[in-house]
């Protein structure tokens, strides 16, 4: 069985820590990696920078990412990862603050699977991440790993 881990990419350390919190006591996942900004977030993915060397065959399960990031921001994260044919296939979650309808059309534009706007209380927002990690780690049938299209 593939190994379930989830790539959050959040700048705020508040929300960092809702985040992990939720996703924490959910307990669907075996590992969680947070990127602090947009090009910690691709030097991961692309194995660069102080994740060089790292097996880049193993993708996140799902990427967590918000939109509003220092040094590259969301948008130019997704478009990075669906032009590339290892990433395309990755699962984005837009998780952020912003309800700006054009933020929401780019990011379908640029292809990511959801968007869903944080939750200001707290348990409604460990409700919504224990939901969307129900759909995207345990209902949702990912294609196999490194698969290019």
């Amino acid at each position: 069985m593939r190994e379930k881990s989830i790539l959050l990419v959040e700048d705020n350390p508040d929300d960092i820590e809702l985040n992990l919190r939720a996703i924490r006591k959910c307990n669907l996942t075996d590992h969680i990696v947070v990127a602090r900004d947009g090009a910690e977030a691709l030097d991961f993915l692309f194995g660069r920078g102080t994740h060089a060397g790292r097996d880049v065959s193993q993708t996140p399960t799902i990427v967590l990412l918000d939109l509003k990031l220092p040094k590259i921001s969301g948008l130019e994260v997704l478009q990075q990862l669906r032009t590339d044919p290892h990433t395309r296939l990755i699962p984005v979650i837009v998780l952020t603050s912003s309800s700006q309808e054009r933020d929401i059309v780019e990011s379908y534009g640029l292809g990511c699977n959801s968007y869903i706007r944080k939750p200001v209380d707290y348990n409604e927002f460990v409700e919504a991440v224990r939901q969307l990690e129900l759909y995207w780690l345990l209902l949702n049938q990912s294609p196999p790993k490194r698969q290019a299209v």
